[in-house]
């Protein structure tokens, strides 16, 4: 399959998808992310399929306009229609597909506390990672720097151009005193941050674009928060990864973050596409090193443990494949 929408490759994709449910003759086909969800859930259907579950990770054309949206949101409810189940990674998510009219409630689950696959937090667990300072000294992080961290997407719609001029704008007063790590890959072919933000990246010495790592466990742990500023998620799976190893995060009042961050508690909750009050909760975060931040890293791994242990999920999961055979 290709990611973005193309007739002819689509197409292509289908056949091989029902080609292959007709030889290997599937008790379930389980869909992930849009375009994946959406041709194996038709195949699917038309090879009669019996059990077809939908996992929806969030909607993507709550990021879009125009005709592009009203595609997107038909894909969808295709999708929800030829699924038999789908799985929501968030109770958010649930909502919205029955706000939006885009499926009836009495196919839609969340299992558990939601996430698609919970996390491992033996893994994600910074008592088992190496020695931090190394990363520290490379990155030239003095050990009384506060540290903010991005992990994700490098686009428009996760909010980078206002992270970094947020950053920018704090770097004014607090000099060399903070630093920012983003890490990912910079996509210029789909909703690219503007130039403005690539040029502020690529001058400021204190700002650490690392580029896309299997492991990013090390460079969440030696940030004082993550910073997750998106406009649109399902889920938001880097907070949870973030808490898990002890840091508490700023994220933006929408689906899935909201559950997972609880405002206070394990981190701060803002208002999406607000510059502003991105500025203002950054020099929070800052401004409260010593005493409120250090209690919300406390609580931060905890209420993960608590919520998405991955075993947990795991015992959920099978327990909802488990049902649909009684």
């Amino acid at each position: 399959m290709k990611r973005n929408i193309s007739l002819l490759d689509d197409c292509k994709s289908l056949f091989q998808f029902i080609n292959y449910f007709k030889r290997e003759c599937p008790d379930i086909v389980h869909g992930n992310t849009p375009k994946g969800a959406f041709l194996s859930m038709l195949a699917a259907k038309l090879t009669g399929i019996s059990i077809r579950i939908y996992m929806c990770h969030g909607l993507r054309y709550q990021g879009s306009q125009g005709g592009m949206k009203v595609l997107l949101k038909l894909m969808e409810k295709l999708t929800c229609l030829c699924a038999t189940r789908i799985l929501c990674v968030s109770a958010g998510v649930k909502k919205t597909l029955i706000k939006d009219s885009i499926c009836k409630q009495h196919k839609l689950n969340v299992v558990f506390n939601g996430s698609a696959n919970g996390i491992d937090t033996s893994y994600y667990n910074r008592e088992k990672l190496p020695d931090l300072n190394i990363w520290k000294t490379k990155l030239g992080i003095n050990d009384n720097d506060f540290v903010y961290c991005y992990a994700g997407r490098i686009v428009k719609d996760k909010g980078i151009n206002e992270l970094v001029n947020a950053f920018d704008r704090l770097q004014q007063i607090l000099q060399e005193k903070i630093h920012l790590i983003i890490v990912g890959r910079l996509e210029n072919n789909l909703n690219p941050i503007s130039k403005e933000t690539e040029e502020k990246i690529k001058n400021n010495t204190h700002i650490h674009m690392v580029g896309l790592k299997s492991d990013v466990r090390s460079f969440m742990a030696i940030s004082n928060v993550l910073v997750l500023p998106s406009y649109r998620e399902g889920f938001g799976q880097v907070l949870v990864e973030a808490c898990s190893l002890g840091v508490p995060c700023i994220t933006t009042d929408i689906t899935g973050c909201n559950e997972i961050i609880q405002d206070g508690i394990n981190g701060k909750i803002i208002p999406p596409r607000d510059e502003n009050a991105l500025y203002k909760m950054m020099k929070w975060f800052y401004d409260y090193r010593d005493d409120k931040v250090k209690i919300m890293a406390s609580n931060a791994r905890p209420t993960i443990v608590k919520r998405y242990e991955q075993y947990k999920v795991w015992n959920a999961l099978l327990s909802e494949y488990q049902s649909l055979f009684s």
